[in-house]
Formats: structure tokens, C-alpha cells, sequence
């Protein structure tokens, strides 16, 4: 049973947490963890979990993969050609026992079926960005062209089942106001924003080198590869758009260096010039000296919120991101960053030439304050009264 810590609500529940897949680090893990904390004996649900690739990252919690984990190592490590069974899997997890489920949901797991008398509350990262306004995009990507046709069939299906699973869960919690409005265009449904957190680690991280770098203490720190940088840390995804900060930068001729991994990391350094280095994955005590020490951050995917932009303001460094998505809730123009307004090589490199010339305006404490707006109390604070509410109101 669990006790809800700091909550209102003086009875033992038992909690349940569902997550897409657990087979990559991002932002989305990042609000599971922090979920995970909150409340540390619920179990896991999720599609996959490869714990190679979580790097130990939720080490001690109870993870309960779904069949998935049993089928051969090479159809897991392409789990994408298993895409249209996605929809059914999540249906599969024996939840009967719980009274909260909180999903972290940025496709499948808001899907799940939970009883009568359990509360499904669905955190949305995003509705299914692939079949929805990203559609025609990624159909494009693809690198199976003749594949296109079937793919759009099978996004038909998709769209069809994600409509109905988002009338599932109880209620809906957005991100940020940007995937708020995209819940109520393609769910017709009313959700609440509760921007994701900075974790805890990440942090204390951050706080730790700055008091390191402030008072100059020792420290056995990774070799910074170059000096005045650019940073970009993401996943390399075709939809976050690192290809077009390779090509940038590729053409401005100044340092740059790429923290992170993912299918394009190949191709990324295939393209990268030797002004680049591309350093795939890194934990987050080697990630916080390069947040440190960058001249600015680059952000350049239409995402529904972005960690990671916060998590650079945190260390005082200004963003440089495309003028579209959540990114526009937590940057502000001329205070903690520029933005550029088309996702062509071009019109970003004109963007960073533009901070260059604006680069000593920018107070690195008032950036700081910024990122702390985003922190884990906050998060906790605004997540906890909701769940509160919601098992008051169904009590009373």
C-alpha cells in the first residue's frame, strides 16, 4: 500500500504508473521519474524496457514490460516494425488491483482499461505527433518510400484508435499550453497544464558546478572538447531537427557540439565538418559542465514543451529556439533568448549571427531565475493538488 506523501488526502491508495516504452532518456522519462519519486512503490507498466539503454536510470523500481520483452532481441531492437500491435498492448496490463493510475503517455499507454472504481489520470506529452500534424512528414522521412502507401493506411487505423483511447482516461493533463490546445483540436477534450519538471538530479547537478565555478573549488570534470560553443542535447530524431543545426553550423564555421543519441546520430556525423562534435550519450554530470560552458543553446523542433531549453536557462545559458511550440511558454525573446522563424539552415544561422551581435545584453542571473520557474517543488506542488482534488471530490 502507499502512503502519498505531503497529501491531503489521509488514505492508503495503491498507485499504478504506465509509460510508453522505456528504451531511451528524455524528457518524457524525466517526468516519469520524478512521478516514479512521488510515489516509489507503484509499479511500472510499459511496452519495453531496455535497461542497457536507461543507463540504470530507474534501477529499484518495480518494472512490469508487457509481453513485448519476451519476443527476440532483434525484433526489440526494432521495435518500430511492430507498430500496429502498439494500440492492443497496453490493453493486456492487469490493473484491476490499483485505485490511481497516472499514465505518461505521449502515444500508447492513456490506452490502457482500467475498472469502474479506479482513476485513470493521463499525463499527455503530447497527442500522437506522427499520425496527427506531423503525418505527411513523416510519411515523407520514411526511408521505405514504396512503403508509403500501406504507412498511410496504417496511420488511418492510428488515428482512429488514438482518437477513442483519449476518452478513456478520467482526465487529461497537458504539458504546456501549446499541447493543451492540440488535446482539445484533435480529443475535444479539457485538460490542465502542468508544465514537466526539472528533476531533482539534474538539479543539484547544475547547482553543484555552478558552485564549483563560483567559489573555484576542485573538481575531477570531464575535458570540455572546445571552446565558445554552441550546444544542442537531444534525441537525434528526424522531428528534432539536429540535421538542420549540423548544416547550420556547418556553413557558419563555429564550434558546435551535440550531445545525444538516437537514429541519426550515424548520418549526423557522417555530414558533421570538423567545427563539430557529435559526443551521442552522456550522463548528466558530463551534460551539465557543457551547459556551463556554451555560448548558447540550440533549439530547434517544434516540440510540445522542451526540457531541455529549461534545463540550459537553468545554468544561466541563453536559448536560441524556433519560434513555434512550447518553447515560446518558457524562452523569452530578448531576455533569455532569440528565436528564428523557419526550420531552414539559413534562416538559423541569420539566427545566431543575431544573438552574436546581442550576446552581451543578456544577464546570466535573470536567465537562472527563468529555468527555476520549472523546478521539481513546483512540479510536485501542482500535481499532488490535483490528484488531491480529484480523490476528495470522488470520496466525498
Amino acid at each position: 500500500m502507499i502512503i502519498m506523501e505531503n497529501s491531503q488526502v489521509k488514505k492508503n491508495i495503491k498507485v499504478a504508473l504506465v509509460h510508453d516504452f522505456l528504451v531511451q532518456w528524455g524528457g518524457a522519462e524525466r517526468v516519469l521519474k520524478e512521478l516514479s519519486d512521488m510515489y516509489p512503490e507503484a509499479p511500472i507498466f510499459t511496452l519495453l524496457h531496455d535497461k542497457e539503454k536507461m543507463k540504470g536510470l530507474l534501477d529499484g523500481r518495480d518494472i512490469r514490460p508487457s509481453y513485448l520483452q519476451k519476443f527476440p532481441k532483434f525484433l526489440r531492437k526494432n521495435y518500430h516494425w511492430l507498430l500496429p500491435f502498439f494500440p492492443v498492448i497496453p490493453e493486456t496490463f492487469d490493473l484491476r488491483e490499483y485505485d490511481l493510475v497516472i499514465s505518461s503517455s505521449g502515444a500508447w499507454s492513456k490506452g490502457i482499461v482500467t475498472k469502474l472504481d479506479t482513476v485513470h489520470v493521463a499525463y499527455l506529452h503530447s497527442p500522437m505527433r506522427f499520425v496527427w500534424d506531423y503525418n505527411e512528414r513523416y510519411v515523407k522521412e520514411t526511408e521505405h518510400k514504396k512503403m508509403n502507401f500501406l504507412t498511410r493506411i496504417i496511420f488511418n487505423y492510428l488515428r482512429v484508435w488514438d482518437r477513442l483511447a483519449a476518452d478513456r482516461p478520467d482526465f487529461l493533463i497537458a504539458n504546456s499550453v501549446y499541447t493543451q490546445k492540440r488535446i482539445s483540436k484533435y480529443y475535444r477534450r479539457e485538460s490542465t497544464v502542468i508544465y514537466p519538471p526539472i528533476s531533482n538530479n539534474q538539479q543539484s547537478t547544475i547547482n553543484n558546478q555552478q558552485e564549483i565555478l563560483e567559489n573555484k573549488l576542485p573538481v575531477v570534470s570531464c575535458q570540455l572538447l572546445v571552446d565558445n560553443y554552441f550546444l544542442v542535447v537531444s534525441r537525434l530524431s528526424p522531428y528534432k531537427k539536429v540535421d538542420l543545426v549540423v548544416e547550420a553550423f556547418n556553413k557558419l564555421g563555429l564550434p558546435l557540439v551535440v550531445i545525444g543519441t538516437g537514429q541519426q546520430e550515424k548520418h549526423l556525423r557522417k555530414i558533421a565538418k570538423e567545427n563539430i562534435k557529435i559526443l551521442g550519450w552522456q550522463d548528466d554530470s558530463v551534460i551539465s559542465q557543457y551547459y556551463q560552458n556554451a555560448e548558447a543553446f540550440i533549439f530547434p523542433a517544434e516540440d510540445d514543451f522542451g526540457i531541455a531549453p529549461v534545463e540550459a536557462m537553468l545554468a544561466g545559458v541563453p536559448v536560441i529556439a524556433y519560434r513555434k511550440g512550447g518553447a515560446c511558454e518558457t524562452v523569452q525573446e530578448g531576455i533569455t533568448g532569440e528565436f528564428f522563424d523557419a526550420q531552414t539552415s539559413e534562416v538559423l544561422a541569420d539566427g545566431v549571427r543575431r544573438f552574436l551581435d546581442n550576446k552581451n545584453k543578456y544577464d546570466k542571473e535573470i536567465i537562472k531565475k527563468r529555468g527555476e520557474e520549472f523546478n521539481s517543488v513546483r512540479f510536485r506542488e501542482e500535481f499532488g493538488q490535483f490528484v488531491d482534488k480529484i480523490l476528495l471530490d470522488k470520496k466525498g
